[in-house]
């Protein structure tokens, strides 16, 4: 049996650390995951229109392969500044991959951003952009609870027709071990059934975390595109997720979980990894508990939990946020049935 964790949270894997922070004005924020020490880390990219720092540097293939924080903000562009904040308080803390001993530390911090400089927020913001001081002030809140909805990197989104948001989620299965995801929503796609109240991803809800809503019997859907979509504006649109394990996972198996994790995306949103999207799927270890064997099969197990944790915070994003200017809330939207 699998269930949630007793936070419901990606900080349910331990020695996971997740802060926020908004800039009200700009509508717009930033969100960190940090642990105590480097973790293995990948990338998976699976929208058409990603915006990413570092993101190679993650390639199995490649030297480094480990990440000291991973940063999910808004601000399209603009955003990838708030990974050089958190550079600078991870350096200041003398954390980061030295090329030699005598070397200053480099702290590795992958991160990607969501479109949300056209939701009414003021970007007139001169030459320097909030987001590197957006990116010090998440990574100083970092704990093991933080909020949900309009919090840090989905502060300004928007999730087809409804206010997007910030959703985390976790799963612990009766034999120990623990998995985690963390997604910033600001899709194309709609994450509702046409013409309801009822989240794509209602079948793997737990505990009424997403209001619990059920389709009606012999309902039939419309199989053209949602009608409840975001109108298509290229590059203004992305999914962003983050998944933990606690397994003691190569980088090799983490990045066949964390591809496994990107279908939580196509059973939460409708469409899904469109030209218009930057859909990103980072999966990060703790390694602290042994996989065993079968291996190849605990990795599938894994993987397939991790794909329903990245659904549930789809939803749970969507549910938990809070109307924002133009961008009305489902809670709002169907208070009243």
């Amino acid at each position: 049996m699998v269930g949630p964790g007793a936070r419901n949270l990606i900080t349910d894997v331990a020695g996971l650390r997740v802060g926020h922070a908004e800039d009200h004005k700009v509508r717009s924020g930033a969100t960190v995951l940090l642990a105590d020490d480097a973790l293995i880390a990948v990338a998976d990219v699976r929208g058409g229109a990603p915006g990413s720092r570092e993101v190679e540097a993650l390639d199995p293939i490649n030297l480094v392969g480990r990440a000291d924080a991973i940063v999910l903000s808004g601000g399209s562009v603009h955003g990838l500044d708030a990974a050089s904040g958190v550079v600078a308080a991870l350096r200041a803390q003398g954390r980061g991959y030295r090329m030699t001993p005598a070397a200053p530390p480099a702290p590795i911090v992958p991160s990607a951003i969501l479109f949300d400089l056209v939701n009414g927020g003021d970007k007139e913001w001169g030459e320097e952009s909030p987001y590197r001081a957006l990116g010090r002030e998440a990574f100083a809140a970092a704990g093991q609870t933080f909020s949900l909805g309009n919090a840090g990197a989905g502060l300004g989104a928007r999730a087809g027709g409804y206010k997007g948001g910030l959703g985390s989620v976790s799963a612990v299965t009766d034999d120990g071990f623990t998995v985690g995801a963390l997604v910033a929503v600001n899709s194309l796609g709609s994450p509702l059934m046409p013409g309801s109240g009822v989240f794509w991803a209602f079948a793997f809800e737990q505990n009424g975390e997403f209001g619990g809503r059920r389709p009606q019997d012999k309902a039939r859907y419309d199989l053209d595109l949602p009608a409840d979509m975001k109108g298509v504006l290229p590059g203004e649109n992305t999914t962003l997720a983050v998944i933990a394990v606690d397994a003691d996972v190569s980088a090799v198996e983490l990045k066949r979980i964390a591809i496994m994790a990107a279908d939580g995306f196509a059973r939460a949103l409708r469409p899904v990894h469109t030209p218009f999207d930057g859909d990103m799927v980072f999966g990060v270890t703790t390694a602290k508990r042994a996989l065993g064997e079968p291996r190849q099969r605990n990795i599938m197990r894994l993987g397939s939990i991790a794909a329903d944790c990245v659904a549930r915070a789809i939803a749970r994003g969507v549910y938990e946020a809070q109307s924002l200017g133009t961008m009305k809330s489902y809670r709002e939207i169907f208070a009243a049935e």
